[in-house]
C-alpha cells in the first residue's frame, strides 16, 4: 500500500509539472466544469463496468437471476455485487473530491484531477484483476484507487484552509 502512495505522489508530482505549463493559473469556471465532465467520466466508466458485469452474469446464471435480494446469490455473484459495492463507494468519494478540486484549486494543479481520474482506473483495473486472491492481492488496486482521491481531497482542504484564512 505504501507502493501505491509513493506512486501516487510521483503522478501527481508530474501531474503537477506539466499540468502547470498547458493550463492557465486564472482558468475560467467553463474550463474547470469542463475537466471536471471528463475526469468524472474514468469513475463513471469504471462504475458502468462493474454494474454491467453483475448484470451479465445474473441474466446468464439461473440461480442469480431473481437478485441479490430474493436468492443467496452463487460465489460468483456475491463477488461481482462486492467489486460492485467497493466500486460505487469509491466513485461516491470521488465524484465530492473532483469536484471540490475543480472549484478550489489553483488552476496551475487542476491538471491533479484527470491525474487522479487515470489513477483511479487503473487502480480499479488492479483491484479486480486481484480481488479473488484475497486481500494481498487486491490491496495495491485498492490503494491506487483511494490515496490519490485522498491526497487531492487533502490539497483542496489546505486551499480551502488558505482562502478563509486570508
Amino acid at each position: 500500500m505504501a507502493s501505491a502512495l509513493l506512486m501516487a505522489l510521483v503522478f501527481f508530482t508530474l501531474a503537477a509539472i506539466f499540468g502547470e505549463a498547458r493550463i492557465a493559473p486564472g482558468a475560467s469556471v467553463e474550463f474547470r466544469l469542463e475537466l471536471l465532465a471528463v475526469s468524472l467520466m474514468a469513475p463513471a466508466v469504471s462504475l458502468f463496468i462493474c454494474i454491467a458485469r453483475l448484470a451479465k452474469h445474473r441474466f446468464f446464471t439461473p440461480e442469480d437471476i431473481n437478485g441479490s435480494a430474493l436468492t443467496e446469490g452463487t460465489t460468483r455473484a456475491r463477488l461481482l455485487q462486492a467489486l460492485l459495492q467497493n466500486t460505487l463507494e469509491q466513485v461516491a468519494l470521488a465524484l465530492s473530491v473532483y469536484s471540490a478540486c475543480s472549484f478550489t484549486l489553483p488552476g496551475h494543479l487542476l491538471g491533479l484531477i484527470p491525474a487522479a481520474a487515470a489513477m483511479f482506473v487503473v487502480g480499479r483495473v488492479l483491484f479486480y484483476i486481484g480481488y479473488s486472491g484475497g486481500a494481498p492481492s487486491r490491496a495495491f488496486g485498492f490503494a491506487f484507487t483511494f490515496y490519490p482521491t485522498i491526497l487531492l481531497g487533502g490539497i483542496a482542504v489546505y486551499f480551502l484552509g488558505v482562502r478563509f484564512a486570508a
